[in-house]
């Protein structure tokens, strides 16, 4: 039962992903000749300069990181990936979408929106509209100086270029706003409102923070052993992991029992396992 909930839900967020970004697509960045980044960006650059449809391009221009992922990934995110970007193309080749506006700024912010909204869709999915992410994940791999984000920069860097000089600078430009625009809502959906933050407290006070973070908040705090740098004296390190929304609630616990501790946070790609959500209370 649980894995036919599942399975539903699979098919149910790449079926408004489609939606979604066929509507950034269609209903605002086409008739503006504004693109965004990666495989779709490039898709959507050809189809303006050679006047192949769209749909054909996205399809076609995707499979080979379809089969990258196919070897790299697995099977089951292939297939999702597969139907997901086929899905994408009939949407794009036979369901019409209102053109929404003219302005040039709207067009680029909600163009991006929606865009990015179908790939965040896609990726909870457990699939992909947009095979980006698994070149830059295969060229990251076989390169010790690249990272995955290095490599989808630099990508972008190309694509943006050719558009200021296929298209036009303006559109270049509005065309960075679009990406800068699917990237953090891509950000926002894969990660949310729960996006992990790591924080480390250093206090003479510790033993009553970690219990008044473990107590009051039902958070885990992980004690590390350290030594003072200018005082060469042993110290006991908080460390714990909250979400961005009780970042403001543990800091006021410290402050409450030790308004000269030393805090540090810094945000996380992922967090899982462990005492990171609040205890059912029964």
């Amino acid at each position: 039962m649980k894995r036919v909930v599942r399975e539903s839900t699979s098919v149910a967020l790449i079926v408004a992903a489609i939606f979604s970004a066929g509507f950034g697509l269609k209903g605002f960045l086409l008739s503006s000749r504004f693109i965004d980044g990666g495989v779709t960006g490039i898709s959507m650059l050809l189809s303006d300069v050679l006047g192949f449809p769209l749909a054909i391009l996205i399809l076609i221009i995707n499979l080979p990181f379809i089969a990258i992922g196919y070897r790299q990934i697995g099977g089951k995110f292939a297939l999702k990936s597969t139907l997901a970007i086929a899905g994408l193309s009939l949407c794009l080749a036979f369901i019409k979408f209102p053109d929404v506006t003219s302005d040039k700024l709207l067009t680029a912010v909600f163009g991006g929106f929606f865009i990015g909204a179908g790939i965040g869709l896609a990726i909870r999915a457990g699939a992909v509209l947009d095979g980006t992410e698994i070149a830059a994940l295969l060229i990251s791999k076989s390169s010790h100086l690249l990272r995955v984000g290095d490599v989808i920069l630099i990508l972008n860097i190309f694509i943006f270029s050719a558009a200021a000089f296929f298209l036009s600078t303006e559109s270049a430009l509005y065309s960075i706003l679009t990406y800068f625009a699917a990237s953090k809502t891509i950000d926002f959906l894969i990660h949310g409102i729960e996006e992990y933050t790591a924080i480390i407290i250093i206090s003479d006070r510790n033993d009553e923070i970690r219990q008044a973070i473990t107590g009051r908040l039902g958070r885990g705090v992980t004690v590390y052993k350290g030594r003072g740098g200018l005082t060469d004296t042993e110290q006991d390190i908080l460390y714990c992991v909250v979400t961005r929304l009780e970042i403001g609630n543990v800091k006021n616990i410290i402050k409450e029992l030790d308004r000269t501790a030393f805090i540090v946070t810094h945000p996380l790609a992922d967090a899982e396992g462990g005492v990171i959500k609040k205890p059912t209370l029964h």
